[in-house]
């Protein structure tokens, strides 16, 4: 045995001593480590809630800008945030979707007027998943209208495909919609600026909503 821990045998008190402050350290340590974890997993979820909206998620470690995480926390925080922004109120539809909102609308309500015609409505209203992760993948993904029957209950999904509408991660984008739908058993359909004509867009209505 070192001739240091026998000297320290033979004084029990500085033992003590050196014992306390040891444990002391080593409890500093640990809190300083977990602190740090705490602050990495604070950070990461705030990332992935920000990318859920429409950001980017941060990788684990990363800090979070001051703005993501005012925009994120609370209720307070994010009172504070709008006030200091300022809104304006825009269409829901550009004009192409509005003509095809009305005349979809119109073709729905002759059908069957207990359906009725909803646009630009979030996936995650009306489709649900025991998957969190998978439920916030689609949770912010809109389809431009759907068909819901008179329980409220979202039957079919209507894409309008603009000219611009395959640009970047569009497909992508719909693939995911498409799996989503697929699987909650809800039809999926697509409408093609230029291409559908009105008699189509009749047809199409008569195919999928019952006559009333």
């Amino acid at each position: 045995m070192p001739p240091e821990l026998l000297a320290l045998i033979d004084r029990p008190l500085i033992l003590l001593v050196v014992l306390a402050v040891g444990a002391a350290l080593g409890i500093g340590v640990e809190r300083l480590v977990e602190g740090q974890k705490r602050a990495e997993r604070r950070a990461y979820w705030q990332g992935r809630n920000a990318g859920k909206k429409g950001g980017k998620v941060v990788p684990l470690g990363k800090v979070v800008p001051v703005e993501t995480a005012k925009a994120n926390g609370s209720a307070t925080d994010q009172l504070a945030c709008v006030m200091a922004a300022d809104f304006s109120a825009r269409a829901l539809l550009n004009r192409p979707e509005a003509n095809l909102f009305k005349a979809l609308d119109a073709a729905v309500i002759a059908r069957n007027p207990g359906w009725q015609v909803m646009a630009q409505v979030s996936l995650g209203e009306f489709l649900s998943s025991p998957d969190k992760d998978a439920y916030w993948a689609i949770n912010a993904k809109r389809v431009d209208f759907a068909l819901m029957d008179p329980d409220a209950r979202v039957v079919h999904a209507i894409e309008y495909q603009g000219s611009g509408h395959h640009q970047g991660t569009a497909a992508a984008r719909d693939a995911v919609k498409k799996e989503a739908l697929r699987k909650a058993g809800i039809g999926y359909h697509e409408v093609v600026a230029g291409h559908t004509t009105a008699g189509e867009l009749k047809r199409l209505v008569e195919k999928l909503v019952p006559e009333s």
